[in-house]
């Protein structure tokens, strides 16, 4: 059952004190009684108040805003289920496809998986004692900055990128529809208008290029491009490392490998632990 807030405990003690203020204006020995069990109550729901704020104060002081009160170390993840969590671990496991055997695994209170990859990669590598090794995850695990230092280490990473294009989403032409044409440093648009090279910034740590045309007033195809006058496309200085990834993507058959290697083991130890129940849908 999950604790009261601040706020809920400061509308009892307040409930309690009029109760108080009620019962004092009773006589009689059920009255005192009464009395005596609300002041109590107050008493403790003040301990618990101030027990609360010195919570609320410490959360304050740790990164990710979290404190769990029977382990320390244990952190609240996502589930599957909407809008449900459970404090735990987040448990990282590598699978050789050929063997379907667990190589290597860790534990961590690491909310999510983008910022695993490498580690994970570098934890297989060492444990199968190989100068090179191909990894594959599914787009949970899709970080550019973790897919360069895959391949910084001799570990080739298949990863899908996940479709979070905005205007995709609104049913317009997303980055994707755009072809970087290196040789002119451009991007070609759908309607094969050029996007030159405009200016280079530092976001978040990242190098982006910006590209950009005004030729979108007179297009025909604006209004399944751009809500603006003209479309602008970023790269990022290591783009080519991610292209390159997703030809190999679009090459094989990478995703239906890792779904029956490592989706097995995880079956297996799930019917390990007594899991071995499954829906029966009927249409």
């Amino acid at each position: 059952m999950p604790s009261p807030s601040v706020e809920q405990v400061e509308a009892s003690i307040e409930r309690y004190l009029a109760s108080l203020e009620a019962a004092d204006l009773q006589e009689g020995e059920n009255a005192e009684a009464k009395a005596t069990r609300l002041r109590d109550k107050i008493t403790a729901m003040k301990a618990k108040l101030a027990e609360l704020k010195r919570l609320e104060t410490a959360i304050l002081d740790v990164p990710d805003q979290q404190i769990s009160l029977t382990d320390p170390d244990a952190r609240a993840m996502a589930t599957s289920m909407r809008g449900a969590g459970v404090v735990g671990y987040n448990v990282q496991t590598a699978v050789d496809t050929e063997n379907h055997l667990i190589v290597a695994h860790d534990v961590t209170n690491i909310l999510v998986d983008r910022t695993l990859l490498s580690s994970m990669a570098r934890l297989a590598k060492e444990a199968m004692s190989v100068e090179k090794i191909d990894i594959l995850a599914d787009r949970g695990y899709f970080s550019g900055v973790e897919v360069l230092a895959c391949e910084a280490i001799g570990a080739t990473p298949h990863v899908p990128k996940p479709l979070m294009s905005n205007a995709k989403a609104a049913g317009r032409f997303g980055k994707d529809d755009f072809v970087y044409l290196a040789d002119q440093n451009a991007y070609r648009c759908p309607a094969g208008e050029a996007l030159s090279y405009l200016y280079t910034r530092v976001e978040e740590g990242r190098t982006l290029h910006s590209y950009w045309t005004n030729k979108c007033g007179n297009c025909p195809l604006q209004a399944k491009c751009t809500t603006s006058k003209e479309r602008r496309v970023n790269r990022w200085e290591h783009e080519g490392v991610i292209e390159e990834m997703q030809r190999r993507l679009d090459a094989g058959n990478a995703m239906t490998v890792r779904r029956r290697t490592v989706e097995h083991t995880f079956g297996t130890i799930k019917a390990w632990m007594g899991y071995t129940h499954f829906p029966d849908e009927r249409t």
